[in-house]
């Protein structure tokens, strides 16, 4: 199993996504007036200001909207996975978020642009919050 790094520890904004993680959903904000997706998780909407936002439980699909493989690092944590993908993924509901691209043999030959993806929560050795990561469908 991995140990990517956690998070040092859950803020009031953001305790309620890695509690998600923890129950295997991904969670993103709302803005209740504008209807706006607001991800990453905040205190209130960066646009309009309101804090009156709600939060909703994403299908956890999308696709790739661009990658990049990271081929040496020395991070202790990452340093096992020899090389892996940076991904940004654009969910369904209208988010954007960074992560990796799991499930392939070769992630410069396996992983596209445009391609679909399923999120996954990776559990760790260390650390009581999986990860979410993305799988091709």
């Amino acid at each position: 199993m991995p140990n990517r790094p956690q998070p040092r520890f859950p803020e009031p904004n953001t305790e309620y996504f890695w509690e998600g993680c923890k129950e295997g959903e991904l969670r993103y904000q709302v803005n209740d007036a504008t209807g706006e997706v607001v991800f990453y998780p905040r205190l209130h909407d960066p646009k309009t200001g309101s804090r009156e936002l709600s939060w909703k439980v994403s299908r956890g699909e999308g696709t790739i909207y661009t990658f990049s493989v990271v081929r040496q690092n020395r991070m202790p944590n990452f340093i096992d996975l020899g090389a892996y993908s940076v991904a940004y993924i654009d969910l369904d509901e209208g988010f954007r978020i960074m992560s990796t691209i799991v499930g392939v043999d070769n992630p410069t030959k396996d992983i596209s642009i445009g391609q679909r993806v399923r999120v996954e929560f990776e559990k760790q050795d260390e650390g009581e919050y999986p990860i979410p990561v993305f799988r091709p469908i």
